[in-house]
C-alpha cells in the first residue's frame, strides 16, 4: 500500500540587493541629490498556481517585480524609508499570484560607521 503525503509547496521569488538611486531623506543634502539605496523583495506565490509547463506566461515574471520597484522609486521624493517601503509593499502585494510580501529598503551610505540603515515590512 502506497501512502501519499500531501505537501503544499512554498513558492517564493526573491530579488536581492537591487541597487538604484532614490530621492529619499529629510535632510537638505538628501533632497537635492539622489542617493544610493538597496532593495530586497521577497514575494510568496500561491501554491495552487505553480506552472505545469515551462512558459513564462504561466508564472509571475520577475522582470515585473524589478520594474515595479524601479518605477515606484523613481516616481517622487520620499522623506522616509517607511513610506517608500509601504509603497513598494502595496504594489507588489497587488500583483497577480502574490500571497504575501517582504520588502527591505536600505541606505548604505547614510552613516560612515555602519554598513547600512534599513527598514523592513513583511506579512510573510
Amino acid at each position: 500500500m502506497w501512502i501519499f503525503w500531501s505537501c503544499v509547496m512554498d513558492r517564493r521569488l526573491i530579488l536581492q540587493g537591487l541597487e538604484c538611486q532614490a530621492s529619499i531623506g529629510i535632510y537638505e543634502a538628501e533632497r537635492v541629490k539622489p542617493q544610493r539605496i538597496k532593495i530586497d523583495a521577497e514575494v510568496r506565490l500561491y501554491p495552487a498556481t505553480e506552472p505545469v509547463d515551462d512558459k513564462v506566461d504561466s508564472t509571475l515574471n520577475y522582470d515585473l517585480i524589478r520594474e515595479t520597484i524601479l518605477k515606484i522609486v523613481a516616481a517622487r521624493h520620499y522623506d522616509l524609508q517607511e513610506t517608500l517601503a509601504r509603497s513598494l509593499f502595496d504594489a507588489l502585494r497587488a500583483l497577480d499570484d502574490v500571497q504575501s510580501v517582504r520588502i527591505r529598503t536600505a541606505k548604505p551610505d547614510a552613516y560612515s560607521d555602519c554598513e547600512t540603515i534599513a527598514y523592513q515590512l513583511s506579512n510573510l
